[in-house]
């Protein structure tokens, strides 16, 4: 099957251009409402607009053509709102996890906490970038819905649309509260680790913008149920490669400090292999430096050292090769368009070999 670069290149673009138009709206109409508000727009249109691989739109824009759906700018406009909802996950993310950069630029809350500090503004700048993040959080996810409604689609697609939109926005919120909840009880199940990683990330990443975008062509249960079948153990591969890259990623490429994840103190499949594997004093020395923010260069060296030591860098690569493998095999006997088959291939590459 012919890779086909020119058509992902072309869409990103046209995502781009989705959110770009809608941005410069809400811009207008923050603007409207205060002046004020100008840091507001300004900081949604750099951080949606500055990065990020558009994933997510390019799963749901060739799960539709490969369920049939002739290609129109009504759908790109809907595939693009899965970017505001990333965005909002990803800026409520920072702010929970006090991650100071992503991209490689401050996270959303830092910068509000900065504008406070540079304005000399009253209070704590901490406090006042928080609140701006949840709010700024709070009002992509608004957009999110706003986008999908305003794309053009027609009242009875939008409704087999929402259903999946609806479940994939509580499945993720799920998913968050419970990477939350395991940091706070310490448990390192590998069963734990799984499940977070399939409702934080792995479902909204692959499967669920499949779906979205079978819904959207009224595609028969059998093309969704193949989609399942693709897009499940490739989000979860994606996501046990984002895993890899917080601990061992090159900063440079990762844009967040060496060894975050480390300090965050993410229990993630990796860390539960670790744990499993570990002599008592390796874990001795895990358990005291995970979710240490103050955890020192030498520290996330001697984890690393440690997870390599256990084989949990190469279970999980290998747990990656199998569920990709999973993944590629269910797509080529899932009943869909050959050329959008060739396509969702190379996006299950982009999505698992990968350094940022």
């Amino acid at each position: 099957m012919t890779i086909h670069p020119v058509d992902r290149a072309d869409l990103r673009d046209r995502v781009q251009r989705a959110l770009a138009e809608f941005l410069a709206a809400r811009h207008r109409q923050l603007m409207e409402i205060d002046p004020a508000l100008a840091p507001m727009a300004e900081t949604a249109e750099s951080f949606v607009l500055g990065g990020g691989k558009r994933l997510r739109p390019a799963f749901a824009y060739w799960g539709y053509r490969g369920a049939g759906g002739a290609d129109g700018e009504e759908v790109v406009r809907a595939a693009a709102a899965m970017e505001f909802f990333q965005a909002s996950a990803l800026i409520h993310d920072d702010l929970m996890d006090r991650s100071a950069t992503r991209r490689g630029e401050p996270s959303v809350h830092c910068r509000f906490a900065e504008l406070h500090r540079r304005s000399g503004w009253h209070g704590d700048p901490e406090g006042y970038g928080s609140s701006a993040a949840i709010l700024l959080g709070d009002m992509c996810l608004v957009w999110s819905d706003e986008l999908l409604h305003a794309s053009g689609l027609d009242p009875v697609t939008l409704a087999r649309a929402r259903v999946i939109f609806d479940a994939m926005r509580t499945e993720v919120t799920a998913g968050q509260y419970l990477d939350v909840l395991v940091q706070a009880t310490g448990d390192v199940s590998t069963a734990k680790a799984s499940t977070i990683a399939r409702f934080k990330s792995a479902k909204y990443t692959v499967e669920r913008p499949l779906l979205l975008g079978a819904a959207i062509a009224d595609a028969p249960a059998a093309t969704h149920a193949a989609y399942s079948a693709f897009g499940l153990p490739l989000g979860e591969a994606f996501q046990l490669r984002d895993d890899i890259l917080g601990v061992f990623g090159d900063p440079a490429a990762t844009g967040k400090p060496a060894g975050d994840d480390l300090r965050e103190g993410k229990r993630t499949y990796l860390i539960a292999i670790a744990f499993e594997s570990a002599a008592p004093a390796e874990a001795d020395r895990l358990r005291a430096g995970l979710g240490d923010p103050d955890l020192s260069t030498e520290g996330v060296h001697d984890l690393r050292e440690i997870i390599v030591r256990t084989g949990a860098l190469d279970a999980t690569e290998k747990r990656i090769s199998n569920l990709t493998g999973e993944a590629l095999a269910a797509l080529g006997r899932a009943p869909i368009d050959p050329t959008a088959a060739g396509v969702l291939t190379e996006l299950a590459d982009a999505a698992t070999h990968r350094s940022t």
